[in-house]
């Protein structure tokens, strides 16, 4: 070995080492996931799986929203639904099924990259997807890209090192999430070769997990129940993983739906919970919360009308709202959160229905604006600001609200200028008899 090959590696492991010794003595943390994250809540691209149009005030309950799903995703609805995130109070990042929903859009407007490695599948599900992906990105997104930015001869002369480091660029930037797959029964389980056999023990995952904070630099480990709760079962899992990483925060996601679940996981060990679909549940029943008040209001009725049907035809406590807010560790009153919530819903829906605005001369969004002020005005304020907190361009909270509502009516109205971006709103698939 030469005297540079050796002082070289000398000064590599140098390097290392100081990185142990502050990963273990407990210097500043360099965990690019913030570590007092405690709830996340998972949002499905998919056309079919909807967003409350009250989402931003469901969404400050949340520390952060992971964008990916498996099923009917695409680049388009995945760029749509970061459009709609975008207003929302807290950070979105992106968990990507395939390579091909990234793209320059979802890398301008995700906080971070998160690519999924799962420690108890098939070798595929470790490093065949990541390979993929790799690919795709060094041999067509970013090459794409850089067509764009630089003239012909200019890109034929440096767009290939470029390409590289953007690939190793995009690689180092993005957290890694260490899946311990749990639920054989689940499409995670299916897509990642997990059957019954690969079911981890608290010690086995412990020595994964060991694996996943220590030799491949994973920021997050994962437990994972999609589709089910794990239960005492879980919880040794996870008391036996946090034991065992250093610098990884640990998260469980599976059936989280009320508060006695996500605190037991929490002391159990994890660092947050994921919760997913009873998100997309609480878009299904604004829906049919708002065809009921149509059907039994009309069009067009008073903010009284409206509270009075809303007290006697809705239980807070029993609604999918209550049961998602119920699962953060933020809101001290979850069915007073929920009503406000969906008074919300239901006086934008009523703003900005066709058949009221065309019976009024008032402009749909000041006719959602009052009734949201007079049905329920401190939800209507804490929209505004929800909204203000979201979007960039609009710091002025009536702004914000004013937007929003002419937005939503145009969602209604079939005249939305950018109905990619709103067709994820539940009222968009309103139907009702006017």
């Amino acid at each position: 070995m030469s005297l540079g090959s050796s002082l070289g590696r000398s000064l590599r492991r140098c390097v290392a080492a100081a990185g142990i010794g502050a990963e273990t003595l407990g210097s500043p943390d360099a965990n690019p996931v913030p570590a007092d994250w405690r709830h996340v809540t998972k949002v499905d691209p998919e056309t079919a799986k909807l967003l409350p149009v009250a989402y931003p005030l469901y969404l400050e309950h949340t520390d952060a929203v992971s964008v990916g799903g498996s099923s009917a995703v695409t680049a388009a609805n995945t760029e749509e639904t970061f459009r709609l995130l975008a207003r929302a109070p807290i950070p979105a990042f992106h968990e990507p099924s395939e390579a091909r929903h990234v793209t320059q859009e979802t890398r301008d407007l995700a906080a971070f990259l998160a690519l999924p490695e799962v420690l108890n599948g098939e070798m595929e599900a470790l490093v065949g997807t990541l390979g993929e992906g790799l690919a795709y990105i060094r041999d067509e997104m970013v090459p794409a890209l850089l067509r764009e930015k630089l003239p012909g001869p200019l890109y034929r002369l440096v767009g290939d090192p470029l390409a590289d480091f953007a690939t190793s660029w995009l690689l180092a930037e993005a957290v890694f999430e260490a899946y311990i797959v749990q639920n054989p029964d689940s499409a995670a389980a299916r897509r990642s070769g997990v059957d019954g056999s690969d079911v981890l023990s608290p010690a086995v995952a412990r020595e994964r997990a060991m694996v996943a904070d220590r030799h491949l630099d994973s920021e997050v480990v994962y437990v994972e129940y999609s589709g089910t709760y794990g239960g005492d079962e879980a919880a040794d899992v996870l008391r036996a993983v946090a034991d065992s990483v250093n610098g990884a925060r640990v998260w469980y996601g599976g059936g989280i739906d009320d508060r006695e679940k996500t605190t037991e996981m929490l002391a159990a060990g994890a660092d947050t919970v994921v919760v997913g679909d009873c998100f997309h549940d609480v878009a299904d029943e604004e829906i049919e919360i708002c065809a009921r008040a149509v059907e039994a209001l009309g069009v067009a009725p008073s903010a009284d009308e409206i509270r009075s049907w809303f007290d006697a035809a809705v239980d807070s406590a029993e609604t999918a709202a209550a049961r998602y807010l119920r699962t953060t560790p933020r809101v001290d009153d979850p069915e007073a959160a929920a009503e406000r919530s969906l008074l919300v819903a239901l006086a934008l829906c009523f703003g900005a229905l066709p058949a009221a605005v065309e019976a009024e001369t008032e402009p749909p969004a000041d006719r959602a604006r009052r009734l949201l002020s007079a049905t329920a005005p401190d939800a209507a304020d804490r929209l505004a600001a929800a909204l203000a907190a979201g979007d960039g361009e609009l710091a002025d909270g009536d702004d914000a609200l004013a937007d929003y509502c002419d937005r939503v009516a145009a969602a209604l109205s079939d005249t939305d200028p950018e109905p990619r971006r709103l067709r994820h709103l539940s009222l968009s698939k309103l139907s009702v008899s006017q």
